[in-house]
């Protein structure tokens, strides 16, 4: 299928993703025309989610650079956990976001906006059991199901995909 966007959107993987975060933005954002490609950290070609259902990733961070993406997505699950001890994750986020792309992270995701050092000034949700992260991190935090700060959007579960894909899409089309 031909895309009307040329847009790549990353989609960060690692094991114990949650299954919900991962595939809904996937299958979203390529039934609206953008080609949503998931990055692994490289230690292998499929990883689990929290769930035991598999993915097969389409790259590994080392074999991509930040500059041929429009944006990335974090989902949550446990993986965001593993993700963070990844310096070429963190330095992508990090490029995504200071290139004004949109970095969009959900649930647990912000672990991986902590540990980029993106938050201070920013205003932002997630799971309620990081909140004292995101704050400590310097973030403002915001209970509502989506926060769009500028490049920044952030969720808290995946009851709120709906609103964060509506946001993600909105921001990529502009």
């Amino acid at each position: 299928m031909e895309s009307k966007y040329s847009q790549k959107i990353a989609v960060l993987v690692e094991d114990q993703y949650q299954v919900l975060e991962v595939w809904y933005p996937i299958l979203r954002l390529k039934e609206e025309g953008f080609k949503a490609v998931s990055l692994g950290t490289g230690q292998k070609n499929s990883y689990k989610s929290k769930e035991g259902y598999e993915i097969n990733v389409d790259s590994s961070i080392d074999e991509v650079d930040a500059k041929d993406f429009s944006a990335v997505v974090i989902p949550g699950g446990y993986a965001p956990d593993i993700l963070r001890r990844y310096p070429k994750v963190i330095n992508f986020v990090q490029d995504l976001f200071n290139s004004g792309k949109v970095v969009a992270s959900i649930c647990h995701g912000g672990w991986v906006l902590a540990s980029a050092d993106i938050l201070k000034g920013k205003t932002a949700t997630c799971f309620f059991a990081i909140k004292d992260d995101i704050i400590h991190a310097g973030a403002k935090y915001i209970d509502k199901e989506v926060v769009v700060d500028a490049n920044l959007i952030t969720s808290r579960k995946p009851e709120d995909l709906p609103a964060f894909l509506k946001e993600i899409i909105k921001a990529l089309k502009k």
